[in-house]
């Protein structure tokens, strides 16, 4: 990514200045987890039996577990590492929830956390080829960011994005009987649609062209139960395809949005998709009248992330 500064109509490129310490990298990141991730803070140098890990986080949308580590240079594995910290996890189940009880200062059940959702990101301020395709299978849950300094307080995150799909990696069947690990599920479009009759087919892809068009800055996220529409890791919308229905979630509070009774109130609801506002879509009648809400609330969302 290259960076411009803006010298009387004339670009000059920006040269990056990078981070001394990478404990530098990691305070900037811990101090904006949720502006940059959407992720909640739970630790620091969180340290169990011979690993260490930097930044312990919490996906309260997938309710699962996220580890940060941090790097410069590249000289390391991707894999050895993603693989030995989803070891750690998986195999100290109950010292991780324990650690999140501690920050939330309240009980929570070890079978509350959707462990099959974790995953791992590593932030370094350059990634060579091998490391990039490293991250090309896809079951892999591993996201590789990388970040930079330009000095004059210009920082960026850039996520590297796979550039192909190859096949999964399995875990052969000792490795399976010797623990309770369970295989790393991929989940995409064809995973929630897969089944569905062809006019809930049809229904979620008008529906998400439709909010594609509302900006281009919108990223498909796909969840264990829903499938999320995403700005700057800010949700917008959320879509849980059934056999007869679509349903969709507007992620505001209740009480930011006037909808005429047209969606349904879910604020005292227990439901995977986020927000106070849930609408069944049947049909493309249906459809047609969600569209004006769903610019709206689009709008509304908007201004009120901005003044936040």
């Amino acid at each position: 990514m290259q960076i411009y500064n803006n010298n009387s109509g004339r670009l000059e490129e920006m040269q990056e200045k990078g981070f001394l310490l990478e404990k530098d990298m990691q305070k900037l990141t811990e101090n904006n987890l949720d502006s940059i991730f959407g992720l909640e803070f739970i630790a620091t140098e969180f340290q169990l039996h011979n690993l260490r890990i930097d930044t312990l986080a919490f996906d309260n949308e997938t309710n699962s577990f996220v580890i940060i580590e941090y790097k410069r240079g590249s000289s390391y594995s991707v894999i050895d590492q993603a693989m030995a910290y989803l070891s750690l996890m998986l195999n100290n189940k109950a010292e991780f929830v324990q650690e999140l009880c501690r920050k939330r200062k309240k009980f929570i059940d070890t079978q509350n956390i959707d462990w099959s959702a974790r995953r791992i990101i590593i932030i370094a301020d350059s990634f060579n080829r091998h490391q990039k395709d490293c991250i090309n299978f896809k079951n892999l849950p591993v996201e590789l960011w990388e970040l930079k300094n330009f000095g004059n307080n210009i920082i960026t995150f850039n996520h590297l994005k796979p550039t192909s799909q190859l096949e999964s990696i399995h875990i052969d069947n000792e490795q399976k009987k010797s623990s309770d690990i369970k295989p790393i599920l991929t989940y995409n479009e064809e995973y929630h649609l897969s089944g569905k009759p062809h006019i809930i087919s049809g229904l979620y892809k008008d529906i998400e062209n439709f909010i594609l068009d509302l900006d281009s800055n919108f990223d498909i996220e796909y969840k264990k139960f829903y499938i999320a529409f995403r700005i700057n890791r800010k949700t917008f919308f959320d879509i849980e395809p059934y056999q007869n229905f679509l349903r969709l979630y507007i992620n505001l509070k209740k009480g930011e949005f006037s909808e005429s009774g047209f969606f349904e109130d879910v604020s005292n609801k227990g439901h995977y998709g986020n927000g106070d506002y849930a609408v069944k879509i049947h049909n493309m009648e249906q459809l047609m009248k969600i569209k004006l809400y769903l610019e709206e609330a689009y709008t509304i969302k908007k201004q009120i992330l901005s003044q936040s």
